[in-house]
């Protein structure tokens, strides 16, 4: 039975010693534990130039078997790297069946200063300690695109705007596909009410990343606040709808803004003279409990 199935990222090496170690034990592995029953082969996805492994978007028909010997490959050669990430989904009729994020987690420095950098930044308090993991983890390698976007993030959180878009946009230069960064940067810009400039940035992010992502829908999120900003309403509306048609999990990011979005719907609608749609969108979230007071019945029923 075949299953669709998507790999996107990158791993760097940092070095031609590891780099040329993780070729051969890959070739190894793939003709004598593997049978050659794998998704890719070391010629198209290991580049020299930076010595890195790079896998653009790829959506592929696999056996449950194939998807198995490739992700097990693939998280075998991440103990080798110091940087990046993998992403490695199984879906059947749009639903995950699987999935794995692989990245290092090894012994060496850089990957323990990362990854201490980053348990350290949602932990209130630890903001300072994680911008010195994160700061140490980028001296030891200083084309580590995650430990640039952890470190703006941090920055962000403490206020430091301009050092933070300094970092997200490290990030971007090192890794055009880091959508977090995106992201972040976009923020940066919507408190500055740069609107058009934010939603540049938030159609990176949504380009970059998956439908089967959070991020995706936090982007497309806030492409729909900044177009509601700007009076393009149109385009807004279809952020809304999009965004409220989805079902999110409860520990999404982006569940406890199911009542927002089908808010900012209804005003949406409202200027477009679509006053049925308009009623629904609030009648349906007046039926949502009110989270982090982002918006309140209050609220609703005045536009209702």
């Amino acid at each position: 039975m075949f299953f669709k199935s998507i790999f996107q990222g990158n791993l760097q090496f940092g070095n031609e010693k590891s780099y040329e170690k993780v070729i051969k034990m890959y070739d190894h592995r793939v003709e004598n534990y593997y049978k050659n029953d794998i998704l890719f082969n070391a010629e198209d996805i290991f580049k020299e130039d930076d010595l890195s492994l790079k896998i653009p978007r790829t959506v592929v028909n696999i056996t449950e078997k194939n998807w198995k010997n490739s992700v097990d490959l693939l998280q075998y050669v991440a103990q080798f790297a110091i940087s990046g990430n993998v992403g490695a989904w199984m879906t059947e009729e749009g639903k995950i069946l699987k999935y794995l994020w692989i990245e290092p987690k090894g012994d060496k420095a850089v990957v323990q200063k990362f990854l201490k950098g980053r348990s350290l930044v949602d932990q209130v308090g630890k903001e300072k300690e994680a911008e010195q993991a994160l700061s140490k983890a980028i001296e030891l390698y200083d084309r580590h695109a995650q430990a640039y976007e952890r470190r703006g993030y941090v920055n962000f959180l403490m206020k430091k705007y301009h050092d933070a878009e300094r970092d997200f946009g490290k990030s971007v230069n090192i890794d055009s596909s880091n959508s977090n960064a995106y992201y972040g940067r976009a923020k940066i810009k919507i408190l500055r009410e740069e609107w058009e400039d934010a939603i540049k940035d938030l159609d990176l992010a949504i380009k970059t990343s998956l439908a089967l992502q959070d991020i995706h829908w936090s982007a497309r999120r806030l492409k729909g606040e900044c177009l509601q900003k700007l009076k393009k309403f149109e385009e807004a509306e279809f952020e809304f709808r999009f965004f409220t048609k989805r079902n999110f999990k409860d520990k999404s990011p982006n569940a406890p803004y199911k009542k927002w979005a089908l808010f900012n719907h209804g005003k949406v609608l409202i200027e477009l003279g679509k006053y049925a749609e308009a009623l629904d969108s609030l009648q349906k979230a007046m039926k949502l409990p009110s989270v982090q007071e982002m918006v309140a019945d209050a609220d609703v029923l005045v536009y209702r």
